[in-house]
């Protein structure tokens, strides 16, 4: 194995034949430098794409900061070479190593990766092979990395079971020190008995509340090719597997590292709060990061000035799914302002609810705002807001745009979604015809200089979602919809019009709520060729049908066929703390059209607090509720959404003890 003086030599016969050689340098400013032969447990973080992309995922940042806050361990980084850099480490014989160090990924003890969506699971497999690293974990042995993954995409683990030795389910930022106190119990035990037992330090991961060990666990199916149960195959391990929840945040990182190269999102951002309260029935990260959990305005107010001074950045994002959701959301701003008064500092507040208090929060940001205004209304019909549970009247979209319009905007971006449960061409219709009442409602008031920018998805159905039953839309119809959308719209040179390809949403479709049978075909699309599955430049999509044939899989199953009520799916036995009865109830009502309030005015017992007080009482004494009623510049657009309503049930839910 190469070490890293032979790496750095090599390195420098090839870093100028590539696209962006900072890529793959490291030395940024902020990154943590430690001496590797001092530390007990070394572990490599890895976002399984592009450099420009992944040194902005808030996080492996998080858990960046909190590993290196240890004095006996270290983290550093790797992300996905691009093609030309792949290939010439091929060529030149160059393992996949860490920006910090230049180490080997093969000398870690503990490789993470971050999965947040499925079109990085062929990187996952390259990566692992560029490190040479056994791509199958029943291949590794105790000279291998212990290999564990977590994000979004780890609500269903299944479809990269046989590639993970553990998943993280849930939030990380904890669990991470008792993955890594366990390896280094293990590394002791290997250098007293002069042995390693990677299956017992399995065994032992796979009792941390919230990590899934899969090769501990079988699945069997029925005879119409449906799962049939996935259980444990001893009595050592849990039989569900329950997300971890981080009952009170933890102090956000600020010493972001500033990356050598122009990259996606060249920012400075602090994460106000985590959650959603909202109840879209679409969002899987609505429903899987649930409780709410709010930082304070002094907290986010000093962690944005440090991470700003830290980095030299020019731009902060306040993050979150719904900001204006946020308590103390004037108050945030009013200090935010005052704290970067005259100072060059563009504020970016992103996801803002379609309403004029978004439009005030924005105004009082004006010093610093940017030049567009981002909304996503999702549907534009009536009908199927009440389906998604999204319901926002047209008048009040077309009232704030105006007003965005008319208070110095240029451009608003909407999104849309099609391919919505029962949607039809009306529906789609609508988003056209929207569409020009809102530009010219904007000319009315700002002239011919306004613009809209619409970036139209398709929707996929996603594990642990009420949408989870439903079928995904068919190529024919997605081009159809689209057709329409760009015969109709692009005749204005002021809208400017992004969709999906039906291809990348059908790939998506087969992923998300794959089997375990999927592995095989992942493994067989990767040595197929396919991998930067979400770039039009890399990826190979006709390697994926092959690979569907070559293991008498079809690819309607997973992606047009409804769910049964009582089907049991493939990631039932991973508990994302939101019950499947709830999930299924509120699918119900959308096929009824009734809609749901924020769950911050209404409790439905939906499962999140007794679980999280189930696995939080670690400060005695202190409570939460879910607060009853909503603060006064919020409440009246909620009621007016709130008509047909059900009613409340199990409110007593809704207090737990930390």
């Amino acid at each position: 194995m190469l070490n890293p003086d032979q790496i750095e030599t090599k390195l420098d016969r090839i870093l100028l034949k590539v696209q962006k050689p900072g890529r793959y340098v490291g030395g940024e400013l902020n990154s943590t430098i430690k001496d590797w032969d001092k530390v007990q447990t070394r572990v490599a973080l890895i976002f399984p794409d592009v450099y420009d992309i992944g040194i902005s995922n808030v996080g492996l940042k998080i858990l960046y900061d909190q590993i290196n806050q240890r004095k006996d361990a270290l983290a550093e980084r790797a992300y996905a070479p691009w093609v030309d850099m792949e290939a010439l480490m091929r060529e030149h014989e160059i393992p996949l190593y860490a920006l910090e160090s230049k180490q080997p990924l093969a000398r870690f003890d503990l490789i993470g990766f971050t999965l947040p969506y499925e079109t990085l699971y062929t990187n996952t497999l390259n990566i692992l092979d560029l490190a040479g690293i056994p791509v199958r974990s029943a291949d590794r042995n105790e000279t291998h990395p212990i290999i564990i993954a977590g994000g979004h995409a780890a609500t269903n683990p299944e479809p990269m079971h046989a590639f993970i030795d553990a998943f993280v389910i849930g939030e990380g930022e904890e669990v991470i020190h008792e993955i890594v106190n366990v390896i280094q119990k293990f590394k002791r035990l290997n250098v007293e008995r002069s042995t390693f037992n990677r299956n017992g330090l399995l065994l032992e991961l796979a009792n941390i509340p919230g990590v899934y060990v899969p090769q501990f666990y079988e699945t069997t199916y029925l005879e119409d090719g449906t799962v049939a149960h996935t259980l444990p195959m001893n009595d050592n391990v849990p039989k569900t597997i329950t997300k971890r929840i981080v009952a009170k945040l933890l102090p956000p990182p600020t010493k972001f590292i500033v990356p050598n190269i122009e990259v996606v999102h060249n920012r400075a951002s602090v994460e106000i709060m985590r959650g959603c309260t909202r109840g879209c029935r679409f969002c899987q990260a609505g429903m899987i990061t649930r409780p709410v959990r709010e930082r304070n305005v002094q907290e986010i107010v000093d962690a944005a000035d440090a991470a700003v001074r830290s980095t030299g950045f020019e731009e902060l994002a306040l993050m979150s799914l719904s900001s204006s959701d946020y308590t103390y959301v004037g108050e945030l701003v009013d200090a935010i302002s005052k704290r970067f008064e005259g100072r060059k500092l563009t504020v970016a507040l992103p996801s803002l609810r379609i309403e004029s208090v978004s439009i005030d929060l924005m105004d009082k940001l004006k010093q610093h705002r940017s030049g567009g205004f981002t909304l996503a209304p999702e549907a534009a019909s009536e009908r199927m807001r009440r389906i998604i549970n999204k319901f926002i009247p047209d008048e009040d979209i077309i009232n704030t745009t105006r007003d965005i319009y008319s208070r110095g905007w240029t451009t608003i971006k909407l999104y849309f979604m099609i391919g919505h449960p029962s949607e039809t061409l009306e529906d789609v219709q609508a988003i056209v015809d929207l569409s020009r009442r809102i530009i010219e409602e904007g000319r009315k008031v700002a002239g011919w200089r306004v613009r809209l920018n619409l970036g139209v998805s398709t929707f996929v159905p996603k594990p642990q979602t009420p949408f989870q039953w439903v079928a995904c839309d068919t190529r024919e119809n997605i081009l159809e919809k689209q057709a329409m959308l760009k015969r109709q719209l692009l005749k204005d040179k002021n809208i400017k019009l992004s969709w999906t390809k039906p291809e990348d949403t059908l790939l998506e479709a087969w992923l998300t709520r794959g089997d375990r049978r999927m592995a095989e075909v992942i493994y067989s699309a990767w040595k197929n060729g396919a991998k930067y599955d979400a770039w039009d430049e890399a990826k190979k999509q006709d390697a994926w049908l092959p690979a569907f044939e070559a293991h008498g899989l079809n690819t309607a199953f997973y992606t047009h066929r409804p769910r049964r009520m009582d089907e049991t799916f493939p990631w039932d036995h991973i508990n994302a703390a939101v019950r499947k009865s709830f999930l299924f109830e509120d699918f119900r009502q959308s096929l009824e059209g009734q809609i749901r309030m924020d769950c911050r005015l209404q409790c439905y017992a939906c499962g999140i607090l007794p679980t999280f007080n189930t696995l939080r009482r670690e400060t005695p004494g202190e409570s939460w509720k879910c607060p009853e009623v909503l603060p006064a510049q919020k409440t009246a657009s909620h009621k007016a959404s709130a008509a047909n309503e059900t009613s409340a049930v199990g409110a007593d839910f809704c207090e737990f003890n930390w």
